[in-house]
C-alpha cells in the first residue's frame, strides 16, 4: 500500500525533475524570480528553474541574419527605386534584450527599414549605384547606434538589390553609350593631334634636306613592288621638275 510520505516524495522528485532545464552552448536563460530579474543570466548547461516562482526567457547568442523587405525609396534627384538589404546582428547582452525592448527582432527589423529609406533618400541615384560600400557602412553605424541600448550589436548591413524603373534603365543605358562615344571621340582626336604633330616634325626635317623626299619615294616604290601590282603610280616631286626647268633670265 502506497503511503502518504511516498506520495509526497514522488511529487517532490517529479517537481525537481521538471525544474531541470538544459541550455545549449549558444543559449542563455534570463530568470525572473517573483517578478524580479536575477543579476546574471544562466547557462549554458544544466540549470534549475523553480516554477512557478521562477520564469525563464531563452535568448540565443548566435548571429542572426535578417532580410530587410524591399523599400520604396525616392532618391535625392527624385528617382523612385525599390531597395532591399540584409542585416547581420547578434545579442550581446541578454538582460538588456529582455528588459529594454519588448520584441528585439521586430524592433530591429522596423528600425532597419526606416533607416534604409531615410539614408538612401538623401543620396543621388549615381551615388546609390556606385558607392554601396560607403552606404553599407553608414547604415551599419546608424542602426548599431540605435540598437546598442537594447544589447544588440549590428555587425554588417549589405544592400542586396536595387530595382530601377524600365525608363530609368533605358536612360542609364543611353547615358553610358553617350559617355563611351565621348571617350572614343576624345581618343580619336588625341590620335589625330599626335599624328599631325609627328607629320609636322617630319615635314620640318624634310624641308631642311630636300633629298630625303626622293628616298621616301623609293621606299614607297619598294613597298608597292612587294604586293605584285601591275600598275604603279609614281608621284613626281616638283623638285625634280625645277632641276630641268630653264633658268630665269638675268636682269640687266
Amino acid at each position: 500500500m502506497i503511503t502518504f510520505p511516498v506520495i509526497v516524495a514522488a511529487i517532490v522528485i517529479l517537481y525537481l525533475l521538471n525544474c531541470i532545464k538544459i541550455l545549449k552552448e549558444y543559449e542563455r536563460g534570463v530568470i525572473f524570480r517573483l517578478g524580479r530579474v536575477l543579476s546574471k543570466p544562466k547557462g549554458p548547461g544544466l540549470i534549475f528553474v523553480f516554477a512557478p516562482i521562477d520564469r525563464m526567457v531563452r535568448i540565443s547568442l548566435r548571429l542572426i541574419v535578417m532580410d530587410i523587405p524591399p523599400q520604396d525609396v525616392i532618391t535625392k534627384d527624385n528617382v523612385s527605386v525599390k531597395v532591399n538589404a540584409v542585416l547581420y546582428f547578434r545579442v550581446m547582452d541578454p538582460l538588456k534584450v529582455v528588459l529594454e525592448v519588448q520584441d528585439y527582432l521586430y524592433a530591429t527589423s522596423q528600425l532597419s527599414q526606416t533607416t534604409l529609406r531615410s539614408v538612401l533618400g538623401q543620396v543621388e541615384l549615381d551615388e546609390l549605384l556606385s558607392e554601396r560600400e560607403k552606404l553599407n557602412t553608414q547604415l551599419q553605424e546608424i542602426i548599431d547606434q540605435h540598437t546598442d541600448p537594447w544589447g544588440v550589436k549590428v555587425q554588417l548591413v549589405e544592400i542586396k538589390h536595387i530595382d530601377l524603373p524600365e525608363t530609368m534603365i533605358r536612360a542609364i543605358a543611353r547615358q553610358a553609350e553617350a559617355e563611351r562615344e565621348r571617350r572614343a571621340k576624345i581618343i580619336h582626336a588625341d590620335g589625330e593631334f599626335q599624328s599631325a604633330t609627328k607629320l609636322a616634325q617630319a615635314a620640318e626635317i624634310i624641308s631642311q634636306n630636300p633629298q630625303t623626299i626622293m628616298l621616301r619615294f623609293l621606299g614607297t616604290l619598294t613597298e608597292i613592288a612587294t604586293e605584285k601590282n601591275s600598275t604603279i603610280v609614281f608621284p613626281l616631286p616638283l623638285e625634280i621638275l625645277r632641276a630641268f626647268s630653264p633658268d630665269k633670265p638675268k636682269e640687266k
